[in-house]
């Protein structure tokens, strides 16, 4: 009993630091830096938002393996991967000072690159944390129990546009949950969970890693354009509703949206840790992401768009988070878990590269049809190639 409750306390104390590193980004990304970039830029704010965005990928990409690397580094010295962490929140402090005072396109594109380059470097070790101390019998949970993060990150959002707060105060607030999140996992000591014996071979499990690498990063093109361009597409759908209009009214549904996949999140990771079986959900998890993007297309005015992104938010949420448990199952060595997870954490950053350029190829401020359409088709193909791997049901 007191194993399971050792257990039970490490997932909730993982989900809320998870929590911590969701709200660290998506209240920025997903309407305080949109709504800064048009008021710098303009029309020209697609532009502009992508060069940012572009930046922070190739930041972040760098980041997260050099990071997990140190937290490597670190559990073989001794001091352990949670040193590392409170690198990368000191990190977080000082770029959200830079983007306090970006004025003018560069200021705004360089504090967006610093900004990525310190979410990393907290969320690397984070998640080497998890592949560390939490049994291969309960990752598939823990993994549904990261949706946590995107519902409590969506709530704070809302509250932050509600609210007439000024840009300043905003960004505090956001650092100051980020710190209370994580608070409770870097104060908690390291317990490595027991090594489970490997259910295949490491050649093929180095095959399986590969497999769902290219999988995550297929969906994750569609959700790269919904975290920064969300806003500009409820634009398109409704053109004659102002911005600080619609960014009030995104925000509740941003919330809506991550409020669903908690619900389904949590039960399917449980189930699929049960029945040992965990690609029949995330194919199911991408189709209805996939459903959603093509009528987020389709849709003509604002309702069915929002519920469209809903049916996509749900889907995609449930993916990334069951993804994730998943994942940490095929790591082929455990001594080098913070540099693989870094290098799985691209499939996070490089489609800041593929679906901002897709966006800007493809999109207007007028019409984002034919960039959803071609993201519905990564995402359902990111659900088939799952299929493929071989060690894992």
């Amino acid at each position: 009993m007191a194993g399971t409750g050792r257990v039970t306390g490490f997932l909730l104390r993982n989900a809320l630091a998870n929590a911590g590193g969701v709200i660290a980004f998506l209240p920025f990304l997903s309407l305080l830096l949109p709504i800064k970039v048009e008021a710098i830029a303009g029309e020209d704010r697609i532009s502009v938002l992508t060069a940012a965005v572009i930046a922070g990928a190739l930041a972040a990409s760098g980041s997260n393996i050099l990071f997990g690397w140190l937290s490597d580094i670190a559990v073989a010295r001794g001091s352990g991967r949670r040193s590392v962490m409170m690198l990368g929140l000191g990190f977080l402090v000082l770029a959200y000072l830079g983007v306090a005072l970006a004025a003018s396109p560069l200021e705004i594109v360089l504090a967006v690159a610093f900004f990525e380059f310190a979410v990393n470097a907290l969320l690397a070790p984070m998640f080497a944390i998890m592949a560390d101390e939490i049994p291969d019998s309960h990752k598939r949970t823990a993994g549904g129990l990261l949706a946590v993060g995107y519902s409590l990150a969506a709530t704070l959002s809302t509250l932050l546009i509600v609210y007439p707060l000024l840009e300043g105060t905003r960004l505090t607030i956001i650092v100051l949950g980020v710190a209370l999140c994580v608070g409770p996992l870097l104060a908690s000591r390291a317990r490595p969970a027991p090594e489970a014996p490997a259910p295949a071979p490491p050649q093929v499990l180095r095959h399986d890693l590969v497999v769902a690498w290219s999988a995550r990063l297929l969906v994750q093109i569609a959700g790269a354009i919904m975290a920064v361009y969300l806003l500009y597409y409820f634009e398109s759908v409704s053109p004659e509703t102002p911005t600080n209009a619609m960014a009030g009214m995104v925000a509740p549904v941003l919330l809506l949206a991550n409020l669903l996949p908690l619900v389904v999140a949590v039960p399917l990771g449980r189930w699929s840790d049960r029945i040992g079986r965990g690609k029949p959900v995330l194919l199911a998890a991408a189709g209805v992401a996939a459903l959603g993007l093509v009528g987020m297309a389709l849709a003509q005015d604002w309702t069915q768009g929002a519920v469209a992104f809903a049916i996509h938010s749900t889907g995609w949420s449930v993916f990334l988070a069951l993804h994730a448990g998943f994942a940490m199952q095929l790591l082929p060595d455990p001594r080098r878990r913070g540099r693989d997870l870094g290098l799985l954490n691209l499939t996070n950053t490089l489609p800041k590269l593929l679906g901002p350029a897709l966006t800007w190829w493809l999109a207007t401020p007028q019409n984002f049809d034919a960039a959803l359409l071609t993201a519905a088709a990564f995402t359902g193909l990111g659900g088939l190639t799952i299929l493929a791997v071989r060690g894992r049901r």
